[in-house]
């Protein structure tokens, strides 16, 4: 579960991690009596759980209440990636020296977690990490011994931050392991003209795993206010929220997964994980396919399933059933194999829909979904 920026500066605050004063509110009225409070002078930060709010117009700097007003006015009910705002945080401006990044993530191949560090913060990790790959230091972190002083001054030496940002660093670490996190990153965590350490912005994504030790988590009715992640859970299906553009659809956990990795490495980004389950029916894949169309992001659709308990015709009937009643106005991709995968083939060859294209293999699908959403 992600939670919002607000929520993580919370997490951050409570374990001592120096964060700006700010206040969360949802109206442009309340928005100009939070610049009176603190101060005139704030930023306008949009709360909604996506990266690019800035290159979408959702942060912006007011220069006194009357601006904050008509800033927190043009942001909410804006709509960034397909998530409305329905909250801005009202924040106080920090004068800053340096940009840096920190965090710490979970490497489920090497069963533990990882430091990532980098002295080019601001801007998102994998964009450094692409243009220059050496700015950006990953330290692999062993759960039992965790962070230590020593551990902390090394992480900070790697990745070229300052001596002083090791407290910090021990500090993250504690709200990753206190809360049963699979994420926690600040970006960016920069050094002010005083020379205080501050997080400006904080992401955390929580273990769902873990809700039964996390009753501080409550019921999580925040989740709700995305429409897309609020339809998945009514209708029971196992969807995430990502930042692509090619749709995934897959039936298992382990094989969405794959395909999510296999998509990546076509040189495309997965717009979402959606796993219709290793027994869903025709209804179920009909559901999951609307959810996935209706994502603005969502430039082209992977269907990729192995028919066991799930049979491939199921699946092209449900894909059938849902063309039924959703306009398919993007391309739409289907890689059959397994139970019945020649009678769901037939299906899908009956419907000759100019839309709709088959691939033989994973690879093959994913190529050509790339290739469609670019």
């Amino acid at each position: 579960m992600d939670l919002y920026e607000h929520q993580a500066r919370e997490l951050l605050q409570e374990n001592g991690v120096l964060v700006p004063r700010a206040e969360v509110v949802d109206t442009a009225e309340a928005a100009r009596a939070a610049a009176e409070r603190l101060g005139g002078r704030v930023v306008i930060k949009a709360q909604v759980k996506t990266g690019g709010r800035g290159k979408a117009g959702g942060v912006k700097l007011a220069d006194d209440p009357a601006a904050a007003e008509r800033t927190a006015r043009r942001i909410l009910g804006m709509d960034i990636k397909g998530h409305p705002v329905h909250r801005v945080m009202v924040a106080e401006p920090v004068e800053l020296e340096r940009e840096l990044y920190l965090g710490f993530t979970l490497d489920r191949t090497a069963g533990r977690f990882v430091a990532i560090a980098s002295a080019e913060g601001g801007m998102e990790i994998e964009e450094v990490a692409a243009r220059r790959p050496e700015a950006v230091a990953r330290i692999p972190v062993d759960p039992a011994e965790g962070v230590t002083e020593a551990t902390a001054a090394e992480i900070a030496a790697a990745g070229g931050l300052p001596p002083e940002t090791a407290a910090t660093i021990r500090r993250l670490w504690t709200v990753l392991t206190a809360y049963d996190a699979l994420l926690a990153e600040i970006n960016p965590l920069v050094v002010t003209r005083d020379g205080a350490i501050v997080a400006l912005d904080g992401k955390v994504t929580l273990d769902d795993n873990a809700r039964f030790r996390q009753p501080s988590w409550g019921d999580s009715g925040d989740r709700a206010r995305d429409p897309l992640e609020a339809r998945a859970a009514a209708a029971g299906l196992g969807y995430v929220k990502l930042d692509g553009r090619v749709g995934v659809i897959g039936n298992g956990a382990g094989l969405v997964m794959s395909t999510l990795d296999v998509v990546a490495g076509c040189g495309a980004r997965p717009a979402d994980f959606l796993d219709i389950g290793g027994g869903a029916s025709a209804q179920v894949m009909a559901d999951g396919l609307s959810l996935v169309l209706d994502d603005p992001e969502v430039r082209s659709v992977l269907v990729n399933v192995f028919g066991g308990i799930t049979a491939c015709d199921a699946v092209a009937d449900g894909i059938v059933r849902a063309l039924d009643t959703v306009p398919l106005t993007k391309p739409l991709v289907v890689r059959l194999d397994g139970n019945n995968a020649a009678r769901g083939r037939a299906i899908l060859g009956q419907l000759a829909h100019p839309l709709v294209h088959q691939a033989d293999t994973m690879d093959g699908a994913a190529a050509r979904a790339a290739e469609l959403a670019a």
